[in-house]
């Protein structure tokens, strides 16, 4: 995991916005890089962009990754002009991390824009990179609008970059609206589909991709996992969406391999020869380098102001396989479903989103929905948690996800489920960013969810479609400041609002106590 810098010192919002220009760790830097200037082919580069990431209301990730031993030197400002700079910390970017490397910021002031400005200096004689520079804004303490988007499956079906065609366009439309964050619901990478360099369209015409050794194959050695994700940061959609919006970042299975799960030893993988405990590892490895998370734990809660909770859930890593009998296999563990109903009870946000890598009620083997009837396998775990959220008295639950290749929305109503111990609730669906486009798929009446809306390939048109033919979707959230209501909309490519909801939020308050969580 690459290295975690806190900042060097306290930084209030008295002292953040008054602090002088002459940092003194930078301009020491700098004064010392400039008998240096005439070796410009030396300096270092930044390679792949900037990010960051898990933006709260103090603190922040932010990312980059040199081309050699380097120590990554962080500015940061309150205005682009970088007029009022302090350094706050640096991090290693070392070999054994791909020379990537991360820094947490810390004691930043609440709803603020924040100008980073990043630079890596070798480690073998003082000389710096060129600057790049990258925005987030921190999460408020007061009642203010928020605003984001969401999607996933990037590079997925064989459809890279295809730069005649504008790349990964879908980046560049979710940056038009400049959203406080972005939760990507997973499959950042297609680790198990290679790129090649052409593919034929419907109409005759060809696809033409960049192409990298790493995206040749499917990945097998930390370097393939790792050639996955620098493939995504070629394209510069990406690298400009990173630079200006904050991601919160979720995985699935294609970060590893198609629908693995920890005990499927026995499964494609392993009659391949390969060790899937072996790949998830290195697969596990490469994203955290890659990703500017906070925590080890791929799933965790991001507080984000007093109107919104953020709980990215991790539905690969503690699934066990379906059996017959269809008694009950978690698909999110013991000790993750008592984290999140913990905080779920202990949430003082008006909204908590849920953000699952998986839909709940499209039947798929490896999903939560097994078909009609009783909850079965993964349900009773689903069923658990909904009647646990109904008795704890928790308002305000909306999930959402990606993962289908189609965009949806679910109302899920117990008086049409098989299964009524629950409150109402809403799911949307919405991907993929820039992979291939598949049809819509059948529900299960479990949980009694309805079809509100939903668009993906028609009948005429085969699963896997190309990004070219305008099937590329993501989802926008805001929440009024004044009203508290949340409005979803889906949207596509082009950014056409495909559908949209207000939902009112329920401020009831419950006066019994909730229920016990045991760990």
């Amino acid at each position: 995991m690459a290295v975690i810098a806190r900042g060097a010192a306290s930084l209030t919002r008295r002292r953040f916005l008054t602090t002088a220009a002459s940092s003194a760790g930078l301009a020491a830097a700098g004064s010392i890089a400039k008998p240096f200037a005439s070796r410009a082919a030396d300096r270092p580069l930044i390679t792949h962009g900037i990010q960051s990431g898990d933006v709260s209301t103090g603190c922040a990730i932010v990312w980059a990754r040199a081309d050699r031993p380097s120590r990554m030197l962080v500015e940061i400002a309150t205005s682009d002009s970088f007029s009022n700079i302090r350094s706050v910390g640096f991090a290693e970017a070392l070999p054994q991390t791909d020379f990537t490397a991360k820094a947490l910021i810390e004691n930043l002031p609440p709803g603020q824009d924040v100008f980073y400005r990043i630079r890596c200096e070798d480690l073998s004689f003082p000389v710096l990179s060129e600057p790049q520079v990258g925005h987030f804004r921190t999460a408020p303490s007061e009642r203010r609008n928020v605003s984001f988007v969401w999607s996933g499956d990037t590079a997925g079906g064989g459809w890279g970059i295809d730069e005649s065609r504008g790349g990964m366009r879908t980046y560049a439309t979710m940056l038009r609206s400049a959203p406080d964050f972005f939760i990507h619901c997973g499959d950042h990478i297609y680790a198990d589909c290679p790129i090649p360099s052409e593919r034929k369209l419907p109409n005759g015409q060809l696809w033409k991709n960049v192409v990298t050794e790493a995206k040749s194959k499917a990945a097998r050695t930390l370097a393939e996992f790792r050639g996955n994700y620098k493939y995504n940061l070629l394209d510069q959609n990406v690298r400009a969406f990173n630079a200006r919006v904050p991601i919160f970042a979720q995985w699935d299975d294609h970060e590893v391999s198609n629908d693995w799960s920890p005990d499927a030893a026995r499964g494609r993988a392993a009659r391949a020869g390969n060790n899937i405990l072996a790949l998830a590892a290195r697969g596990r490895r490469a994203f955290h380098e890659f990703m500017p998370l906070r925590t080890h734990a791929i799933y965790r809660k991001i507080p984000y102001g007093p109107l919104l909770d953020v709980f990215l859930l991790d539905m690969r890593s503690y699934r066990t396989a379906l059996r017959e009998d269809g008694s009950a296999t978690p698909i999110l563990g013991r000790a993750q479903a008592s984290w999140l109903k913990r905080e779920l009870v202990n949430s003082r946000a008006t909204w908590k989103v849920v953000a699952a890598d998986l839909p709940i009620g499209v039947v798929s083997g490896d999903a939560v929905g097994q078909g009609d009837g009783p909850p079965r396998g993964r349900e009773i775990e689903i069923a658990d948690l909904l009647a646990f959220n109904k008795h704890a008295g928790i308002r305000n639950i909306v999930w959402l996800t990606a993962d289908m290749h189609y965009t949806a929305a679910h109302y899920y109503d117990p008086n049409a489920a098989v299964f009524q111990d629950f409150e109402p609730f809403w799911e949307f669906i919405s991907g993929p960013i820039h992979a291939g486009t598949w049809r819509p798929q059948p529900l299960d009446n479990t949980f009694g969810p309805r079809v509100v809306f939903q668009k993906g390939c028609s009948r005429d048109q085969a699963d896997d479609l190309a990004p070219c033919f305008g099937l590329q979707f993501f989802g926008q959230v805001t929440i009024d400041g004044g009203s508290e209501v949340m409005t979803v909309t889906l949207k596509d490519v082009e950014d056409r609002d495909l559908w949209s909801t207000r939902i009112e939020p329920r401020m009831e308050r419950w006066s019994r106590g909730a229920p016990a969580v045991r760990s």
